[in-house]
């Protein structure tokens, strides 16, 4: 009996000692209870526990995992499931979350569709023309149906100014954007497998966040130029600027309608001046994914709005389930129309693609 008075004893004082020298703010007060009953005839073990328990004091003062500084009272948590990002929020950094460093590359993010297809054309174009007679091509060009087609598409944030309560705007964030797309006539053996056309695309884009969780929650300006970098008589380019407005409903539908006005050039530098007759003054992208991300629709849809010689075009693009690795999806691909690619502009044509799409879009 006198061993078990003793062993009680020990608990009770231990018990005694925890509850009185325990920082009351520290809310882990019990963690030294537990120690006190895990090792109820051991005093060297409970020691040891004692002495593996972090420091209340430090605790109070660290700072906290959720970037706040020490001491500092921590954010509110945010609701239950506000973690669930749109895609427009995501793509834009609507809520300021995606943040890096300035001084690595990994601030990097996907703009456009990034994939890698094999596309075939019902319809070829081997003699590219414009209404300049130095930019059409005299001798056919030897080219195939099939092709590889492939988009490296990226965007990276250079600056932003948040807080703001101005017209309805709360931020601004400026990107500077890349896209590549190039068809490659990898089947093409008899002529060395060549490019058939890469088009280049940099610009400059402000987007304008109104801080809604639903209705039009973007505004951007931006300035593009594309051109393919060819000589002529293939050489096409031109340079426009454009407004565009994003719109989103139930996190998994967006509509993005974007109207442009060409910057105009002079007739001797202009490799087609009747580039807005087959492209239209602007595009419509439509998309819709689940909330679980399994897969993504995408609608791409211009046109020139003309009555008497309209000319158009509309792309459809599907991210299947299917996934590889946690990098890609496989890729369905439909378009039909004018200004599939650049040097395209004015041919009309219908073409199908499959392979993988990468992250997201």
């Amino acid at each position: 009996m006198k061993i078990i008075i003793n062993k009680n004893r020990n608990i009770f004082l231990s018990v005694v000692f925890c509850t009185v020298l325990a920082p009351p703010a520290y809310a882990g007060n019990e963690i030294f209870l537990q120690c006190a009953q895990k090792y109820p005839g051991d005093d060297a073990a409970r020691l040891k526990c004692y002495d593996q328990l972090p420091d209340p004091a430090a605790l109070e003062n660290a700072a906290p995992d959720d970037g706040t500084e020490a001491g500092a009272t921590p954010a509110t948590p945010a609701p239950t499931g506000s973690a669930e990002r749109s895609y427009l929020t995501r793509v834009w950094n609507l809520d300021d979350l995606s943040n890096r460093d300035p001084s690595k590359l990994g601030r990097l993010q996907p703009y456009r569709q990034n994939y890698l297809l094999l596309k075939k054309t019902g319809r070829t174009n081997p003699q590219p023309s414009s209404p300049l007679i130095d930019h059409n091509v005299i001798t056919p060009n030897d080219i195939d149906a099939a092709e590889i087609k492939f988009q490296l598409s990226v965007k990276a944030d250079i600056g932003d100014q948040r807080n703001i309560d101005f017209l309805g705007i709360k931020t601004i964030r400026f990107w500077g954007a890349y896209t590549q797309l190039s068809n490659w006539q990898i089947f093409n053996n008899r002529n060395s497998s060549p490019f058939r056309e890469t088009v280049y695309e940099p610009e400059l884009i402000a987007t304008l966040g109104t801080g809604y969780a639903s209705g039009l929650k973007l505004i951007n300006f931006g300035w593009s130029h594309q051109s393919n970098g060819r000589p002529l008589p293939e050489s096409r380019g031109w340079n426009r600027l454009y407004l565009l407005g994003g719109w989103e409903w139930n996190d998994m539908t967006s509509i993005m309608v974007r109207a442009w006005q060409r910057i105009p050039e002079s007739s001797s530098k202009d490799d087609n001046p009747d580039i807005i007759d087959y492209l239209g003054r602007g595009d419509i992208a439509i998309r819709w994914e689940p909330r679980d991300k399994s897969q993504s629709v995408a609608m791409l849809l211009r046109n020139n709005l003309s009555r008497t010689n309209n000319h158009g075009y509309a792309q459809i693009d599907w991210a299947a389930p299917v996934k590889f690795g946690s990098a890609a999806r496989m890729h369905i691909q439909l378009s039909s129309g004018y200004g599939e690619s650049l040097i395209d502009y004015n041919h009309r044509q219908n073409t199908f693609a499959l392979g993988f799409s990468f992250r997201e879009w």
